[in-house]
């Protein structure tokens, strides 16, 4: 690295101490059964060993489901799903297993037949059916059976996924949630929300959801929003500020499990949120890391939700922002030397531990992606301005000397000492084992990125360009990717 890039001058600005909030792996656990039926069986053996009434609702009623959740959870009852035409026999052993001796059908015939109401019947089960002519007065009818309430949910009755996050709010609180559509409001509706005496309203969804002028003619509303349904669902924890002491966490297309979740994390008095069955989504990744969440509950099997998520909820580094800092770009080359120029070299480790990070579930940020020119300061602005946990600058060394060689990471005392340090001791010795070079250990320095970045701040300097062997190594893939498994794994460490 040039000096000119080296600020030797001390000044000491303030220390602002953090000790980073997991010192270990997460805690996941799963629950889940073999399909719909079975996840939801699986659910209420988390809340009840028996239970006098049930809920039971079509396993594709998605809306029914919605409405019934909170009235379940009033009724201190499981919410279980039966196919249409016959009872399902994971619903109706549990049934037995729970001593149920009243079942609450919530939903119509086309949702659960005439025929499966007998066949719960024949087990000498009281029935009670809860239906309208549509889902609006469905959920209407089901708010008439809650106890009163002066605040109601309300979500477009089509569009599942805004209901999902909100219903354990909804369910503890003893809110019903009533139906609308984008551009109007159902008489059914209207009529629950007079007759039930409802004063105030949160709509979950933004206005492609449930435009304004419908929200405008809603009892006192406030609405929460996302730009699609996991931003939404972390809004959700975020505004109504749930508890994130043991997340639940769904795929945010697998309604019925979500839905049964919800109920469940409604009785553990906690938050869901939501993923896609493949990849830990962006906006569960940010509340997980302002939320400092460390113990989640999966909710349904795979491929519902991948062992892959699973793995990246477990991982300490998930929803950290991590800020990549590939030192210099563009008319600024950095160091020179055996057909190498420094900033190709930052740029393509970064790129690397880019997305080593982010397969982890971290949320991290580069400074350049690019061939591009950013000063110092800026590069400091961009860290602060992601609000970046940790700021680590990639490098390569350069010395008059080709004899120099060997990999070194670098901190400065101004700010986070003490963590930054660490986080260096963490790196330093990975990137020298993987890389094979010489080890010349954990240094301070006044570089500016890492003088006057607030967050723990480190500067790797992977290996000196200027060295044959060093160099050697900088220009195979396979040991720019060892070094960017290096760096990962450090800042793993780092929060372990």
């Amino acid at each position: 690295m040039r000096s000119y890039f080296k600020v030797l001058a001390m000044c000491f600005l303030g220390l602002v101490l953090f000790i980073p909030s997991a010192l270990a792996d997460n805690t996941v656990k799963r629950v889940g059964g073999s399909n719909r039926y079975g996840t939801a069986v699986q659910i209420s053996k988390q809340m009840y060993s028996t239970a006098s009434t049930a809920v039971i609702v079509g396993g594709a009623s998605y809306a029914d489901a919605i409405s019934a959740a909170p009235l379940a959870y009033q009724k201190n009852a499981p919410l279980l799903y039966t196919n249409t035409k016959n009872l399902s026999s994971e619903t109706k052993t549990r049934l037995k297993e729970l001593k149920t001796t009243n079942v609450i059908i919530v939903g119509g015939t086309p949702a659960v037949s005439s025929n499966t109401a007998n066949q719960i019947k024949s087990m000498g089960i009281s029935i009670k059916r809860i239906a309208g002519s549509n889902r609006y007065d469905t959920a209407a009818k089901v708010a008439k059976e809650m106890k009163s309430a002066s605040k109601a949910v309300i979500v477009n009755g089509f569009l599942y996924a805004d209901a999902l996050a909100i219903i354990p709010y909804a369910a503890k609180n003893g809110y019903p949630i009533l139906f609308t559509n984008k551009t109007s409001i159902n008489s059914a509706t209207t009529g629950a929300i007079k007759s039930k005496g409802i004063t105030s309203s949160v709509v979950a969804g933004g206005t492609g959801s449930i435009n304004n002028t419908v929200y405008k003619k809603l009892p006192s509303p406030t609405r929460i929003s996302g730009s699609n349904r996991y931003e939404l669902a972390a809004n959700i924890v975020q505004k109504l500020n749930l508890s994130t002491s043991n997340v639940y966490v769904s795929n945010g297309f697998s309604y019925p499990d979500s839905i049964a979740g919800a109920t469940l994390a409604a009785k553990k008095k906690q938050s869901l949120i939501l993923t896609n069955g493949e990849n830990l989504s962006a906006g569960a990744r940010k509340v997980i890391g302002n939320k400092n969440m460390t113990s989640f509950t999966v909710i349904g099997n795979t491929p519902a939700v991948s062992s892959k998520v699973a793995n990246q909820l477990k991982n300490p580094v998930v929803g950290k922002t991590i800020f990549i800092d590939p030192g210099h770009g563009d008319q600024d080359s950095g160091a020179i030397g055996n057909g190498l120029l420094e900033k190709d070299v930052n740029l393509d480790i970064a790129k690397r531990i880019n997305s080593k990070l982010n397969a982890s579930g971290a949320l991290p940020v580069m400074s350049r992606s690019n061939d591009t020119f950013y000063s110092l300061q800026e590069r400091v602005n961009k860290g602060a301005s992601a609000n970046a946990d940790l700021f680590i600058s990639i490098h390569a060394n350069a010395n008059d000397n080709s004899s120099a060689n060997g990999s070194e990471t670098y901190y400065d005392s101004t700010y986070q000492a003490t963590n930054s340090k660490r986080l260096a001791e963490q790196i330093q010795p990975n990137i020298a084992s993987r890389l094979g070079t010489k080890n010349r250990g954990v240094k301070t320095a006044g570089f500016y990125v890492i003088k006057y970045s607030k967050m723990p701040s480190v500067l790797v300097e992977t290996a000196f360009i200027t060295n044959k062997v060093d160099a050697s190594k900088l220009k195979q893939a396979v040991y720019k990717d060892k070094a960017a498994q290096a760096v990962h794994d450090g800042t793993v460490s780092y929060y372990r």
